[in-house]
This record gives structure tokens, C-alpha cells and sequence, in this order.
């Protein structure tokens, strides 16, 4: 309550500052109450640049381009309202008679110059600086955003932040964008109230001179002298709060987005060297012994800096020493600490370890775009797999041989390469005739032959038809295949959830009918699993929830419910293997294989297995490879046509001798898809 009441009131007082401005335009006030607005108007003035001083980043005065319109139409009114009162009554208050008399020394000629001193040092130097400044941030800030966001997208992606860090600075970003264009326009608010104060000055003279003469009967220079002092005070009135936020200004665009204590680190940047206060107080006391100089000044300025500079490198000194104990003993309490063996127990779930000369592929600032690469490559799984893959952590690793790299899922090695930093891969796609020197090895995402050659062979390779690759698309290429691969494993119950979720935003009924009611979130993991471990996509959801819940009710095996979601996704599973309008080749099962394989299945409570002879499953696999053989001689790939019932048995039983073997079943099968059977499995 009190906070809501305390928002109101301040939203009412920016109303009345506002509604005062438009006011005073239009309605004579008192000299009295002129007096007031214009001691408050100095006042606000001086908040505006002591908060700006002071204040640690330039964000957390984001409103300030706001500020400095209400601002300037409040002191123009002031204006306005002074001009009306000099040129009615010839009495503005005390505050503008002050000003003119005091500051101006009461002569028309000092206040003038004063006059036009300050507006030359605000409009020339101040505006027209800090102009330039806030124009070149803005461009500066806005062509920066791509690189800021992809380092945050490659932070996240490393597990240097996680994702609230990372929307925090995506967040910052906008603003500093948001900002700083905004002060490229606030600024010409200040140009032109300089512009203004100066016009409105010389027309207050000349109009106070004319009604000075004709309706008090004052002669020319007794009347430009009247006048003449009071429209500099008004003028000196409204220049020097002015002058203030014009300040305020220049301060806060130089600034910057670093966050500081501002008068702290510039105190430290300026007498911060002991050897400059020394150098600079050597040539004080020369300019005062061998000068003409006052002696006594100069040498007291130069014992003051050599006194500084003494104190400074001691203070330098103690510092260093107690940052040094502070850091041993730190780093001793983080020893000591039972949260760092918790920490030595956590395993990341996808690691790519390099030697030393990899890491300029890994380092922005050595123009390496690695971790940009990595970042696409958990967008395209995303993509295809309907997926999100885990932080990939990236590190360097001096035990490796330095242009050697490995992978590890869950912490273990699961494969290894080798690069060539200043090579590129050259591979023959099979229709090349024609051979280029270079050195032997093998792709290592396929473990096809390849040849390492030079910057200067690339393009005559590439010429003759050769697939030429770039060390950080073979190691990108690699990292791909291995998480494709593992990727059914990575999926965990959390990532389960968070899919579920996603999904409830937008469909809560199925979820709600599905989960946990007919099936618990690990068996939707292992049916999600199930799926991609054979490379289909999880992406439609939906359509894999409503299988699901049509199918929960007869049967909580997940490897049956896994066959019929395939059938529910017949569509993309058809997409991805069959192409259009063209004939497929592919392997068929036996009959007498298929009636074998269903009769040698076991059902038990834990699930169901094959019972069949290792004999005949030999035999089985051996006629399969034969098959398989048979038709990559013409160039296709190897795809297993079965029935339903039995697909999912013969997978299970051929995937520890043929990896990846693509196995479909007729109801998986698109009914536009023209096929052909080349060979069937025997056993």
C-alpha cells in the first residue's frame, strides 16, 4: 500500500513540474514565486550533475534524455515568465536582479561579456563535444550488438554463464542501445536552449530598452543601462543551470557503459604513477628557481606533488602486499572449503578437450570461430531432432598432443582426432580421377580417406572436384555426428519436463490426460529415447503425446508404445528416408525370418526379448550384410522394409552387428512412396 501511495506521488509530481512549465508560458506570475522556481531550477540542476557524477553506470540513469526535455521546457518557461516580468514592471525578483547586479558586477558591459563567455563555452565546447560523443556511441553501441550477442551466445554455450545471466545481458544490451541512441537526439535539446537563451537575451534588451523609453520616458542610455542589467541577470539566471545539465551531459555520454565509481577511478588514473607526480614536481621547482616566476608558489606546488607521489607509492606498494595475502588466503579458505570436492563430482555431459594448437580456433580475439560454430550446431540439432543439447563445455588440454582433440559424453572418452592448423582436408567423392600430393589420413566423423594439403593446393583441388574442409568445420562436423549419436543418452528427465512445459503452455488438455496419469515422466523419456536413439525427430510433440494417450490405456510397454508414435509419425519418417516421386530400393525380410523372430519372443514382467538360436541369428546377420553389401554397390542407401509387429525385434537384434541400420515397418511407410524390393534376408 505505502509503495503504491509513494508511486502515485511521484508520478503526480512530474504532472505538476510539467504542468507548471506549460502554466508559466501562458499565465504572469509573482516575482515572488519566480524567485522560488528559480531557486529550485538551480537546484535540480545541481542534483542532476551530482548524480551523474557519481553514479556507477550510465543505465541507472536511463531516463536522463527524458530529463533533459522536461528540464529545458521548464527553464525556457522560467524564461519566459522573467522576460514577461522586466518588461511589464521592470522587477523580476531578487533572484534575476542579483544576478544582474552581483554576478554581472552591474554594469551592462561586464554582465554582457560574462553573458556571452558562458554561452560560448556551452554552446562551443560543451554541446558541440558532447554532441559528437553521444553521436559516435550510438553508431559505435549499435554496430557492436551482433558481436556482444554472439559472446553471450558462445558464453552460455561453454557454461561460462547460464540462461538468466544471459538475458540479463541480452537485456543490458538493448538498453545501452535504447539509451545512447536516445542521447544522440537529447542532446540537440541543449544545443538548441543555448541557441535560445541567447536570442531570447538579445530581444529582452531590445524590448526592455523600447518600453523603458516610452512608457517610463527614460532616456536611451539610462534605459539600455536599466534593462540591459536585469535582461543579463535573466540571461546569467537561466545560462548557469544550463551550463550545469550541459555538463551533466558531457559527463555521462564520456562515461561510457563501464560501471565505476567515477571520481574514484578518475583520482586514481590522474595521480595514480608516483613517477609522473615526481616529474611533474621537478618541473614546477625548475619554473620556479629558474624563472622569473613567484618562487614561493611554484615551490610549494612542487614539494605538494613530490610529497603525493611518495605517499602514493608507498599506499602502491601496501596494496600490492595485501592483495597478495588477501589472494594466498583466499585461495587457501577455497581449499579448505567441502564444497569443492561436491564440485569435483560434477560431470558435464558434453566436453570437447583440445591441445594448444587448437586454441586459436577456440579464441575470438585470434579470429577463431569455433564456439560460433559449436552455437549453431545445438540450434541445428534443435532443429532436427526436436531437441535442446546440453551446455558443451570447451577447454584446453596440455596432456594432448597439440593439434589433437577429444570428445567425451558424461566425462568419458568416446572418440579422439587429429588436425593439421595450417591444412585443409582434401577428400575424393569418388568420381575424381585425378590425384593431388599431400598427406594421408582419414576424416574422422566418417573415417573416409582424405589427404591434408596447403592453403595453396586448395583451390586447384577444389577445381579437379575434390571436398575440400577447413579445421573448424571438421571438428564442428565430428562434434555433430557424436552428439547425434548420443543424443538419446543426453536426454534427461529434466529436459523431459522442460519439453512437457513448453508443450503445456500451448496444449495443456493432452498433457494434463497424459502425464502423469497414464504414464510417468520415465516412461515418456525412454519412449523419446527409443526415438531418437534411431534418428527420429521429437519436434512434433504433440502429435507423439496424442499417440501416447490413445495407446496408455491398452499397454505401458514403452518399446510397443515407441512403435506405434513411429506409426503416428509415418509422415516425417517417410520424408526422411523415401524421396519423392522417385523409387526406393530397399531389403525385405523372408517370411519364414519374420514367423521365427515372432515365435522366439519371450514376454516377461520386465518387458519382452528373443529367444532365437545364436546360430540362426548368425545366419540371419550374415544374408543382411550380404543384402546390405549388395545394394551400397549401387550406390544406396541400405534401408530394412519388415511388418509391424516385428520391427522393433529385428532392430533389437541387428544393432550390435550393423550400427545405424535404418529398419522401417510397412505402417511407417507413406502411401505415396513408390518402393522396391532388391534382395531379401534369409536365414
Amino acid at each position: 500500500m505505502d509503495l503504491t501511495a509513494s508511486v502515485k506521488k511521484s508520478d503526480i509530481g512530474i504532472a505538476i513540474y510539467l504542468l507548471a512549465a506549460v502554466t508559466f508560458f501562458v499565465i504572469p506570475i509573482p516575482n515572488f514565486v519566480l524567485d522560488i522556481m528559480i531557486a529550485f531550477n538551480i537546484s535540480v540542476a545541481l542534483i542532476i550533475l551530482m548524480n551523474v557524477l557519481f553514479v556507477q553506470e550510465v543505465l541507472d540513469m536511463s531516463f536522463f534524455p527524458t530529463l533533459l526535455l522536461f528540464t529545458t521546457i521548464f527553464r525556457i518557461s522560467l524564461n519566459v515568465s522573467s522576460t514577461r516580468l522586466i518588461l511589464s514592471t521592470g522587477d523580476p525578483g531578487n533572484v534575476v536582479a542579483t544576478f544582474g547586479s552581483f554576478v554581472g558586477g552591474n554594469n551592462l558591459v561586464i554582465g554582457a561579456i560574462i553573458f556571452l563567455i558562458l554561452i560560448i563555452i556551452q554552446f562551443m565546447v560543451i554541446n558541440k563535444g558532447s554532441e559528437r560523443v553521444a553521436e559516435v556511441s550510438a553508431r559505435f553501441t549499435l554496430d557492436a550488438m551482433p558481436g556482444k550477442q554472439m559472446a553471450i551466445d558462445a558464453d552460455l554455450n561453454t557454461g561460462a554463464i547460464d540462461d538468466a545471466e544471459a538475458k540479463r545481458r541480452r537485456d543490458k544490451i538493448q538498453e545501452e542501445s535504447a539509451f545512447f541512441g536516445a542521447m544522440d537526439g537529447a542532446t540537440k535539446y541543449v544545443k538548441g536552449d543555448a541557441t535560445a537563451g541567447l536570442i531570447i537575451t538579445v530581444i529582452n534588451l531590445a524590448g526592455g530598452t523600447v518600453m523603458g523609453m516610452m512608457n517610463q520616458g527614460l532616456p536611451f542610455a539610462e534605459a539600455i543601462q536599466q534593462f540591459g542589467v536585469l535582461t543579463i541577470g535573466d540571461g546569467l539566471v537561466s545560462q548557469i543551470p544550463s551550463l550545469l545539465i550541459s555538463l551533466s551531459t558531457g559527463i555521462l555520454v564520456t562515461k561510457g557503459s563501464k560501471a565505476a565509481d567515477f571520481s574514484g577511478v578518475l583520482i586514481k588514473q590522474l595521480f595514480g604513477i608516483p613517477k609522473v607526480l615526481y616529474i611533474v614536481g621537478a618541473a614546477m621547482a625548475f619554473l620556479g628557481l629558474a624563472t622569473p616566476l613567484n618562487s614561493i608558489l611554484f615551490l610549494g606546488f612542487a614539494a605538494v606533488f613530490i610529497i603525493t607521489g611518495y605517499s602514493m607509492s608507498k599506499t602502491i606498494g601496501e596494496e600490492e602486499i595485501e592483495q597478495e595475502v588477501a589472494q594466498e588466503e583466499t585461495e587457501a579458505e577455497e581449499i579448505r572449503k567441502p564444497e569443492n570436492v561436491v564440485s569435483l563430482l560434477q560431470v558435464d555431459p558434453i566436453e570437447l578437450e583440445f591441445g594448444y594448437g587448437i586454441i586459436p580456433l577456440a579464441d575470438v580475439n585470434q579470429g577463431g570461430d569455433l564456439l560460433d560454430r559449436v552455437v549453431m550446431i545445438r540450434r541445428q540439432i534443435a532443429l532436427e531432432l526436436g531437441t535442446v543439447v546440453p551446455i558443451i563445455r570447451l577447454r584446453d588440454n596440455i596432456q594432448l598432443n597439440p593439434n589433437q582433440y577429444i570428445i567425451k559424453i558424461k566425462g568419458i572418452q568416446v572418440t579422439e582426432g587429429e588436425i593439421l592448423f595450417d591444412h585443409y582436408m582434401a577428400m575424393n567423392p569418388g568420381y575424381v580421377e585425378e590425384e593431388i600430393t599431400g598427406i594421408p589420413t582419414f576424416e574422422p566423423s566418417f573415417h573416409l580417406p582424405a589427404m591434408w594439403i596447403t592453403e595453396s593446393q586448395r583451390e586447384r583441388a577444389e577445381s579437379l572436384g575434390y571436398t575440400v574442409v577447413d579445421p573448424p568445420s571438421i571438428i564442428a562436423t565430428h562434434l555433430t555426428e557424436v552428439i547425434r549419436s548420443h543424443i538419446a543418452e543426453l536426454l534427461t528427465r529434466q529436459d523431459v519436463q522442460n519439453l512437457i512445459d513448453n508443450l503445456k503452455e500451448t496444449n495443456p488438455v493432452i498433457v494434463d490426460e497424459l502425464v502423469p496419469k497414464l504414464l510417468g515422466l520415465g516412461d515418456v523419456q525412454k519412449v523419446l529415447q527409443n526415438l531418437l536413439s534411431e534418428g527420429v525427430s521429437i519436434r512434433d510433440l504433440l502429435t507423439i503425446f496424442e499417440v501416447l494417450a490413445d495407446h496408455a490405456t491398452t499397454t505401458h510397454d514403452t518399446d510397443v508404445l515407441t512403435e506405434y508414435v513411429r506409426q503416428g509419425l509415418k509422415r516425417a519418417i517417410s520424408g526422411r528416408y523415401f524421396a519423392p516421386n522417385e523409387v526406393t530400393h530397399v531389403i525385405t525380410l523372408d517370411p519364414k525370418v519374420e514367423q521365427d523372430i515372432m515365435a522366439s519372443i519371450k514376454q516377461t514382467e520386465q518387458g519382452t526379448y528373443l529367444t532365437l538360436d545364436p546360430e540362426r541369428i548368425r545366419a540371419i546377420i550374415d544374408s543382411l550384410e550380404e543384402q546390405i553389401k549388395k545394394i551400397e554397390e549401387m550406390g544406396r542407401t541400405p534401408i530394412v522394409v519388415t511388418s509391424p509387429i516385428v520391427r522393433m525385434y529385428f532392430k533389437s537384434m541387428t544393432e550390435d552387428y550393423i550400427k545405424d541400420l535404418i529398419v522401417v515397418s510397412y505402417n511407417e511407410i507413406d502411401s505415396n512412396v513408390e518402393l522396391e524390393s532388391v534382395g531379401m534376408v534369409t536365414g
